[in-house]
């Protein structure tokens, strides 16, 4: 890693963070929403202050600091259709109802394209578009160092999960198109947004690869695998829930409706066959009465997850 970036590895629910130093301090991602505040004090022990925060795509995990670290002078910039979204205020924008997964209000200051060159902290960045995971994600790629920040594209022991229901059942196709153009460019450092740097980029990829090309030939299986992930993803931010309290928050959620009906299950059907199916394989577990997941994660401060839905959010201010 050049002595010009730092990397902060973080715990679910928080992305993986990266600091660009230089006259134009960067930062890619800012974490979860509940951690906005230790995000923001994180980059200020750093480097002071950032001018610009890089968004990879809009879940929550990625862009829950967006709004403090703008209230104090960072711009934001987002891939051009999450960017399109976010300025007309839609109410699906960071699919933070869908998914039940707070997100604080914010605005988009600069929209990227495919192939915009961006000078973050003292280097030349280019942003290369990678839908898949979500319409929008993007990667960002330092062609002098082999950098590439890969986003939720891939993983050390993972791809992103994708959305058949929302994005249609092109959508894990569509990732594989990304991971292979990333691929391409032959990247001697990958940076994701969960887990470590792997060791062997090219090992990495091949094993990505290998799981992209499954989710395709199985739909079935990559809507149970999406299915998995947000649930796990709801138990950490909410501390695990009362067990006889899963299955009608479960049965209550827009993403499960829509995964039954592409398995052809009711969502009751469903929502048991996913708690079944995850305490069988350890993903979660019965705690003092809730259930919780498994995977190493970040307590998250109670109270912090009462932000509006992006419906309810105030129209975008004059900047």
């Amino acid at each position: 890693m050049p002595s010009w970036a730092t990397w902060w590895q973080r715990p679910f629910p928080d992305a993986n963070t990266l600091l660009l130093h230089g006259r134009r301090p960067a930062l890619v991602d800012s974490g979860f929403t509940g951690h906005a505040e230790e995000t923001a004090a994180w980059v200020r022990a750093r480097a002071g202050r950032v001018d610009l925060v890089v968004n990879t795509h809009w879940h929550s995990d990625h862009v829950g600091g967006n709004a403090l670290l703008q209230a104090r002078g960072a711009g934001i910039a987002a891939g051009a259709p999450e960017a399109e979204a976010i300025a007309r205020r839609d109410p699906g924008c960071c699919a933070a109802e869908y998914l039940d997964q707070p997100v604080a209000p914010y605005t988009v200051d600069v929209s990227l394209d495919d192939g915009q060159v961006l000078r973050l902290g003292d280097a030349d960045w280019e942003v290369v578009r990678t839908p898949g995971h979500t319409p929008g994600h993007l990667a960002l790629w330092q062609p002098d160092e082999g950098l590439l920040v890969v986003g939720d594209a891939l993983s050390d022991y993972d791809v992103g999960w994708v959305n058949l229901a929302l994005d249609g059942p092109g959508a894990a196709a569509t990732a594989l198109a990304s991971l292979e153009r990333m691929a391409d460019l032959g990247p001697r450092v990958v940076l994701p947004s969960h887990g470590p740097v792997p060791a062997d980029p090219g090992a990495a990829f091949a094993a990505a690869l290998r799981r992209a090309r499954r989710l395709v030939d199985d739909p079935a299986g990559a809507v149970r695998y999406g299915a998995r992930r947000i649930f796990a993803f709801a138990l950490m931010i909410r501390d695990g829930i009362p067990a006889d309290e899963v299955e009608p928050y479960l049965h209550a959620r827009t993403w499960l409706t829509d995964a039954a009906r592409l398995l052809d299950l009711t969502p009751e059907a469903l929502a048991t066959e996913l708690v079944t199916s995850m305490r069988g394989s350890g993903a979660v577990v019965l705690r003092d009465g809730r259930l919780c997941a498994s995977a190493d994660h970040t307590p998250v401060p109670a109270g912090s997850l009462r932000v509006p839905y992006p419906r309810a959010w105030p129209g975008p201010e004059p900047r």
